[in-house]
């Protein structure tokens, strides 16, 4: 499935080259054609690493003899040079890494996965993830320039903190900078920009949040209430093994700046996806039903459901409703194979109301038991009728995107 959005999402990555000004003051850039994306070698690495705050290199295969391999290659790069254009005078350098010819550099730098775009920062490299369009990519390094820990001093930053519920945030309460803060800004940096960090030194905010001196509050998405960090004071490695344990989410959305690492961070090769735009009734109204089951299920380590507003991803909603064979204008939810996007999807098409959250966990049960699966279409018949493995005809949904569309014939 990575790969499919991938191979979709070169055609797709160039949208800012095409707008074009409506009136002044509106103008969306366009290229202006002077080369600012580097060569980097094993003449200029160095130099290019000293030179910039923040050295961007994509790692990259050699120029492929095909034809439309070689507009995708030309594509990703005219994404890097819009960026460096629009970030000129941000310090931040681009580059791009060949996975043959500049071998020895990439084994120097760490580079490992090609058709990877690497982020230099001081000391740390940060692994770009997400989908490659020139305003994706603006705002992730944008993200990457600021402090690593954003400050909570007054009421007005605390309502703006409260209100970030899609987000995974960490807040922590210490007497000054020179204190246990200099452990929680360093464990950050490791998570810096797809995890938030903020702190607070000042008294009443604390209180707010009912934090006591050094300690830490973890919030995950959709959650009303913060799971605290065990001990007192907390040390880097303690901070950094308690995200990395938590930090799949019960319900996550999907972002453009970090897609591809949330679908490969699947549970035993599968996603349960939910599709349902925010600002539609239904949508809403589903969005609402999804939070009470995660809210009902948050200890539950086997379940982690994507949630994808399609509003989010306008370039990819016929491609999904076609693969998916889905009506996206209403909500769905259903288990996805990341290997071969098969996939089954609860059947809401015949009722008016959408499922209560009792219904959706029965649902959500039988996915996690193994009674509702993305093969239960390969297997026998025999084998379907089994007790194991039965799955109630009316209730599900199956489509495997290799057969053939019946309706096509």
């Amino acid at each position: 499935m990575h790969q499919i959005w991938l191979s979709l999402l070169s055609g797709l990555c160039l949208r800012l080259f095409f707008f074009c000004c409506a009136e002044e003051g509106l103008e969306f850039p366009n290229f202006d054609g002077k080369d600012r994306v580097l060569d980097v070698n094993e003449r200029n690495y160095k130099k290019a690493l000293k030179r910039y705050d923040l050295l961007c290199l994509f790692y990259h295969e050699p120029l492929p003899a095909n034809k439309g391999l070689q507009k995708r290659f030309q594509m990703t790069e005219l994404v890097l040079e819009l960026t460096a254009q629009v970030l000129e005078n941000k310090d931040i350098g681009f580059g791009m890494v060949d996975s043959q010819k500049d071998a020895k550099v990439a084994r120097k730098l760490g580079l490992e996965e090609v058709g990877s775009l690497y982020v230099f920062k001081d000391d740390r490299v940060i692994e770009f993830d997400g989908e490659l369009s020139a305003d994706t990519l603006v705002e992730f390094l944008l993200d990457v320039l600021e402090d690593p820990v954003e400050m909570l001093n007054n009421a007005m930053e605390l309502r703006a903190f409260e209100r970030m519920e899609e987000d995974i945030r960490l807040i922590g309460y210490f007497k000054g900078e020179d204190s246990y803060y200099k452990a929680f800004q360093e464990a950050s940096e490791r998570f810096q920009p797809y995890i938030k960090f903020f702190a607070t030194f000042d008294k009443s905010v604390a209180k707010h949040l009912s934090l006591k001196m050094n300690e830490v509050n973890f919030y995950e998405p959709f959650m009303e209430e913060p799971a605290i960090l065990p001990g007192r004071p907390l040390s880097e490695m303690d901070i950094v093994e308690f995200v990395n344990q938590h930090r799949r989410a019960t319900l996550r959305k999907l972002r453009a700046e970090n897609m591809f690492e949330t679908w490969e961070d699947d549970m035993d090769g599968i996603h349960i996806v939910a599709f349902a735009e925010e600002e539609d009734p239904d949508g809403y109204e589903f969005l609402e039903i999804l939070k009470d089951v995660a809210r009902d299920n948050t200890n539950n380590p086997e379940l982690s459901i994507v949630w994808i507003d399609p509003d989010d991803f306008p370039l990819l909603t016929t491609y999904w409703e076609k693969t998916f064979k889905l009506d996206l204008f209403r909500p769905q939810i259903g288990v996805v194979n990341v290997t071969d996007a098969d996939s089954v999807w609860l059947d809401m098409s015949n009722d008016e109301d959408l499922p209560t959250p009792e219904e959706l966990e029965d649902w959500i049960e039988d996915v996690l038991s193994g009674r509702v699966n993305t093969e239960d279409d390969d297997e026998s018949a025999d084998d379907q009728d089994s007790p194991d493995s039965y799955v109630p005809e009316d209730s599900y949904e199956s489509h495997d995107p290799d057969e053939e569309d019946d309706s096509d014939d």
